[in-house]
């Protein structure tokens, strides 16, 4: 490690948003740390934001690889007065992890397991672990971290402690603090420690206010239990959940014996850092405590007429010993009945229902589960019901209000479901594209549980007077129910509504006992309502602690106790007022201007069109997941890269930010924006579906990549791939000699150099005789008259030149099942190739020729069906986005994948198939991200295979990507998370109906050849 650069070689910079001034900064950073430093201006902004609805441009960003990066980056800083934030996923609701401010991203690279002791039942992370990924490693021996926040597949331990974090079954397991042993953390002048148990004794004999940080800290900790131990047994409100302030209520526990703070008991310093939101120390590596796993749950589901009514409830609920109680209110509801997955199970309630409570129990066995469900519904009055048979008998007169009705679940898929069903509204809440917003900024507020029913009932009449509304859902058990009331802050009123809000509910929180934050932490959101809460002398003593702990209040200030007093204010921080205000730094703010560039191509069926999307965003992190512990199709690229640009969240940050001038003008156009944010966005279309506010970035690259097209050209390449139907045609025609040609020596090298063709990918094989002429020159096997159905086959490109088998065998299938099958004569290409390049107009003229051509044909009675997944996606879906009329709509409803046409109308039940063998089946991400992607393994499983469906992100070759030179080695990187998926699976064979993903999956090692599309499978099954 490089020597300490002098200071005074480092000098000026500026704090208000704009570029270093000084360049010696980043220099001496780099000197002193093995980690990445990155100060650029697309780093700098994709940290800019969180979950939150603030955005703070920091200083410059640190990806430390050791806590001694960590140690450097302080110790430096602390000698400039330059403040330094420790972040982990990014997933904050209140803003504690944006500032203007040197992050330390701690997720990159402090991220291991170090060590699992089952016999001592305890865990040692790095700070930058996800949560599920410690569980992982804890699971083989029966333990788990009990704390279960929703986001534990993206955050991180370090994120956990900070926040103090707990989930939904607090009940059972409490927060964070009670299963942190001890940390290693570097203080806030660059020290390396670690904090743990210590006896109050030790830690009065080892104070010293003018001693070295450890000896101040000492004496702060002292200070706080001689001083101030009765405010805080007074003040601090008696519930389960509670993260707002310092953690000095455990700290006073602990340290009480008979009434009085002893010498002789031990407190846990490390859980004072827990809800410190890292404003006393960065913690870089934790040993928590754990917990076994449970043998079994059991869920009940009760129906009530009223969220008061269900309210009211909770407290004899709770008599039960659940390890969860979960509140849905007539809004959830109304949106899990739009949706086809919960429709049913909403419609089993009694008509009436607008609220309902979520159960679950741990159990012992089967039967220890069963008793205590029946218990409850017995208690509940009506008594025990199943799923299937929910109950709607009355309560008898005079009764206190009880559930209308109850079902319960005792298999896991049924419980699964219901917890979806419970999650089932967020993503249509955070969904909204209007100025308007479901706004996290009061929604954590922790209530006393018997006073859940004044508190609820007070809360809409202050949203009633806002002239607004929010869902009232969420964990009802320890009294933390989330509610977002729909507001704007583009306007100057909206603000002082947002604002007004908070102070209200705050009140009303204050007057019934609770907590400004049960869970989510204070941040910019809820800090100025800690003075409030605790009064002005825990306000103080906070304040007092922060100053011994960070003398120059330089780790993340601002956030639960405010900012520094005058006189220790750093010199570059303007005077403001001593607490963060949340109206500061908001995302959207009366001073928002947003400015696409250029006019949207595309149909957007949203509210603000293109702007809508491009800041629907709310920076959740969903598309950080870990493909281990999260599943799902988004985001392959930040799977492969762990790089936070290459994550939805990152490209629509810069996107939206290069559109409302966090960036320089027409930055969207340049080379440096295509290539860093926009060019591995492998359009899979997972983001459309897997994230919560279902963020489409394909569609938003199309729509630039088309911009930039009409503004600078493009490629030969981009025209090539965006033409591959044409080329295909003269490919078909000229084989085999364009085959052998691709083969001469030296004709790959010269292709990768010309055109940035990858020389070591195998290129698509192209038949003389194609589909449609096959296809067109034989009768069909099943006479119309006979026929169950009549089909048209739509030759797309890869089947049509280069697989003719795979049309040849569905051609098999369709014509066992009793379909007509003939061709879609008078169709072309799909337009999904110009389309994937950006090239619009290209795309719409297809689409409309396709439409004109086959939308008669469906009046006649025909079906369309397309074997190649990405095509039939195209007219499924992709064609309303280019056109407007009831003919795109008709195509798009009677167009079907060929395994989805099977699916739908029990076509397969007119054959006999004699499948054999283990399949595992990757789908296609297009289908996937369209739900349509089960079909082909219902399918293949009532053939006679035994099919194992990989919960697999894209393949990486998205159709020309993985060919393109560039792009090589990020296809192979994405290839890898489906090859060992494929071989934890070992199955006998492994089928993908995409031919992209056959081609990837061919050069996986061991593979001796381009694995089957599933409709071959499926011939060979059924003509045997």
């Amino acid at each position: 490690m490089a020597a300490d650069p002098d200071p005074s070689t480092a000098g000026d910079f500026d704090y208000t948003g704009g570029e270093v001034a000084r360049p010696g900064l980043v220099e001496d950073l780099e000197g002193l740390v093995d980690g990445d430093v990155r100060f650029d201006s697309y780093s700098r902004q994709l940290y800019a934001t969180d979950a939150s609805a603030y955005e703070v441009t920091p200083i410059g960003v640190v990806l430390p690889r050791s806590t001694a990066d960590v140690a450097a980056v302080v110790e430096y800083c602390a000698d400039r007065d330059i403040p330094v934030l420790p972040r982990g996923g990014g997933t904050s609701l209140a803003g504690q992890t944006v500032n203007e401010a040197v992050v330390l991203d701690l997720s990159a690279e402090l991220d291991d397991v170090v060590e699992v002791d089952p016999e001592a039942a305890t865990a040692t992370a790095g700070a930058g672990t996800v949560v599920a990924e410690l569980n992982a490693a804890c699971e083989p021996h029966g333990l788990k971290f009990a704390p279960d926040p929703a986001w534990r597949d993206k955050s991180v331990l370090g994120g956990a402690i900070g926040n103090n974090s707990t989930g939904s079954h607090s009940l059972k397991y409490g927060k964070t603090d009670a299963y942190v042993e001890s940390c290693e953390v570097v203080l806030a002048d660059g020290t390396v420690t670690r904090l743990g148990e210590e006896r109050v004794g030790a830690l009065r004999d080892r104070a010293d206010p003018e001693g070295d940080i450890e000896q101040r800290i000492a004496a702060g900790v002292v200070d706080v239990l001689d001083s101030h131990a009765d405010e805080v047994r007074e003040r601090y409100p008696e519930l389960k959940r509670n993260v707002s302030g310092y953690n000095l209520d455990m700290l006073v526990d602990e340290a009480t014996v008979d009434g009085e703070i002893s010498d002789d008991a031990t407190v846990n310093l490390a859980r004072l850092l827990a809800g410190s939101e890292g404003t006393l120390a960065v913690v870089t590596e934790a040993t928590v405590s754990l917990e076994p796993i449970s043998e079994t749950k059991a869920v009940a589901l009760l129906a009530y007429d009223g969220l008061e009514a269900a309210m009211e409830d909770v407290t004899a609920v709770l008599e039960h010993d659940p390890a969860a109680i979960e509140v849905m209110d007539d809004t959830l509801l109304d949106l899990a009945r739009d949706t086809q997955e919960f429709a049913d199970v909403v419609g089993m309630l009694p008509e009436g229902t607008d609220s309902a409570l979520l159960v679950e129990f741990y159990a012992d066995s089967d039967d220890d589960g069963r008793r205590k469900v029946a218990d409850l519904l017995a208690d509940r009055r009506p008594g025990t019901e199943t799923a299937a048979e929910p109950s709607d008998s009355p309560p008898s007169a005079g009764d206190p209000p009880r559930a209308t009705a109850g079902m319960e679940a005792h298999d896991q898929e049924t419980r699964d479901r219901f917890w979806k069903m419970r999650k089932a509204g967020m993503p249509i809440l955070l969904s909204r594209t209007s100025d308007e917003k479901h706004l996290s900024f009061i929604e954590d507020c922790a209530i006393p549980p018997e006073k859940l029913p004044e508190y609820t009932r007070r809360f809409q009449e202050v949203l009633e007077a806002h002239d607004t509304f929010a869902s009232f859902y969420a964990h009802a058990g320890p009294g933390v129910l989330h509610v977002r009331p729909l507001i704007g802050t583009k306007t100057d009123a909206g603000v002082e509504r947002y604002e007004s809000i908070a102070d209200a509910v705050s009140d009303i929180v204050v007057d019934l006992g609770g907590s400004v934050s049960g869970e989510h932490g204070d941040g910019r959101a809820r800090t100025q309502w800690n003075r409030k809460l605790y009064g002005q002398e825990l306000w103080e003593a906070f304040r007092d602690l922060k100053s011994v702990f960070d003398p120059n209040w330089l780790l993340n200030p601002g956030q639960v106790c405010g900012y520094a007093a005058d006189e220790t204010r750093p010199q570059w921080l303007p005077e403001r007022a001593d607490a963060v205000e949340m109206t500061e730094n908001l995302r959207f703010s009366p001073e928002y201007e947003f400015d696409a560039g250029f006019e949207p191509e595309l149909r957007w069926e949203n509210e603000n069109g293109f702007q809508g999307m491009a800041e629907l965003c709310h920076g959740c992190g969903g598309c950080r997941g870990e493909q281990e512990t999260t599943g799902g199709v988004m985001c392959p690229t930040y799977r492969a890269a762990d790089e936070e640009i290459q994550a939805t969240r990152g490209r629509a940050n810069l996107l939206r930010q290069a559109m409302s001038g966090d960036l320089p003008e027409d930055e969207i156009f340049t080379e440096e924006f295509e290539n860093e944010v926009l060019d591995l966005c492998i359009g899979c279309k997972g983001c459309s579906k897997d994230c919560p506010s279902e963020v489409d970035m394909a569609k938003m690259k199309t729509e630039v990549e088309h911009a930039r097209h009409e503004r600078e050209g493009a490629g030969l390449r981009e025209r090539l791939f965006a033409n591959v139907d044409t080329l295909s045609k003269i490919g078909s025609r000229l084989a085999p000699l364009s085959n052998a040609a691709a083969k001469l020596p030296g004709a790959r090298w010269a292709m990768e150099k010309t055109v940035g063709i990858a020389a070591d990918r195998t290129l698509p094989t192209f038949h003389r005789e194609s589909f449609a002429d096959w296809l067109a020159d034989r009768e069909p096997a099943v006479p119309e008259d006979e026929a169950e159905r009549k089909a048209l086959l739509l030759p797309d490109t890869h089947t049509n030149y280069n697989n003719p088998a795979q049309g040849k065998a569905a051609v098999a299938v369709l014509e066992a099942a009793g379909v007509h099958v003939r061709l879609a004569e008078d169709a072309g290409s799909s337009g999904r190739p110009p389309l994937s390049k950006g090239f619009v107009d290209e795309a719409r003229e297809k689409a409309r020729a396709n439409v004109d051509a086959l939308a008669p044909k469906l009046r006649e009675g025909w079906d369309v069906v397309v074997v190649e997944p990405s095509d039939a996606v195209m007219l499924q879906s992709d064609y309303r986005d280019l056109l407007a009329d009831d003919d795109v709509d008709a195509l798009a409803n009677g167009t079907f994948g060929v395994f989805e046409y099977l699916d739908a109308f029990r076509l397969d039940g007119n054959f006999d198939a004699t499948g054999e063998g283990s399949l595992s089946y990757h789908g296609h991400c297009h289908q996937k991200a369209t739900k349509k992607d089960h079909h082909a393994v219902g399918v293949l499983r009532r053939a006679g295979y035994e099919v194992a469906p990989l919960d697999s992100t894209c393949c990486g070759m998205a159709g020309s990507f993985g060919y393109e030179a560039e792009h090589l080695s990020m296809s192979k990187a994405i290839g890898q998370l489906l090859y060992d998926q494929v071989d934890d699976a070992n199955a006998e064979q492994v089928v993908a109906p995409g031919a992209s993903c056959r081609t990837q999956l061919e050069d996986r090692p061991g593979a001796d050849a381009e694995p089957p599309h599933p409709i071959e499978t499926l011939a060979d099954a059924v003509e045997n």
